[in-house]
């Protein structure tokens, strides 16, 4: 695993589990991806989406050219541009004026098919998502684009017919199941393999709570308690302690 992988948790020997929702992407992701079609994936905070999205986009390429986007504050379509043009590595200075600029992404997406993942695209408002829309409709452009956020990305597509009745697939990401905790978290990592189910089912119910991002926090707090006290096996009394760390 990467550093970020795990939203900002360095957490060597963790492995990406191939869950129902993680599979239920590969298939969605692969579809659009073959329509030229836009889809979205939205969920609470922590629930997997971008890492979900990331390793079904790896396994296309290269023979894909997956380009990402990620939006940290709300974009106006001028943002969305600039972007666009640094996500395309296009050569030379943006742009001033938006028809000149809107030619430019144009030629420059018409040059061969592509996949553009939106990440955090809660932050987008009606103008940025109708700027996408814009490009995709342009026969020449040859996009898929996925757009990954939390709840308030699905709630404001919903609100722009022109967009919403565009995506060709909406993924809900939720939580996991206690049934999937016990399933997924021994495969997740070395720590959880041979723990106690009942220790598994316990941190998940007092800090955890089917959250993916909560579960990599979880395991970096236990790792760094079995080091500390040379214990090499988990139990509640240890997990207390971590859970202290998230309370």
């Amino acid at each position: 695993m990467t550093a970020d992988t795990y939203q900002y948790v360095d957490l060597p020997d963790a492995a990406v589990v191939t869950t129902r929702a993680l599979l239920t992407a590969r298939e969605n992701i692969t579809d659009t991806v073959a329509a030229r079609a836009m889809m979205c994936i939205h969920g609470g905070a922590g629930h997997g989406k971008t890492l979900a999205v990331n390793t079904c986009l790896r396994e296309l390429e290269p023979g894909e050219d997956v380009r990402r986007v990620t939006f940290r504050a709300r974009p106006t379509a001028r943002a969305v541009r600039y972007e666009l043009f640094t996500a395309l590595d296009l050569p030379g200075e943006p742009p001033r004026h938006p028809s000149e600029f809107d030619r430019l992404l144009k030629t420059a997406l018409a040059e061969h098919p592509r996949t553009f993942l939106v990440d955090e695209a809660q932050w987008l408002n009606g103008e940025a998502f109708e700027y996408f829309r814009y490009l995709w409709d342009e026969p020449s452009t040859q996009l898929a684009i996925i757009f990954v956020g939390g709840e308030g990305c699905h709630t404001v597509l919903r609100r722009e017919p022109m967009l919403s009745s565009r995506i060709f697939i909406w993924q809900h990401f939720t939580r996991l199941t206690p049934g999937e905790v016990l399933e997924t978290i021994p495969l997740f990592h070395p720590v959880w393999a041979d723990a106690d189910l009942d220790d598994i089912a316990f941190a998940d119910q007092h800090a955890a709570h089917g959250n993916f991002r909560a579960w990599a926090q979880l395991t970096a707090h236990t790792c760094t308690a079995l080091a500390r006290i040379g214990r090499s096996r988990v139990d509640q009394e240890l997990l207390r302690w971590a859970f202290s760390r998230l309370a």
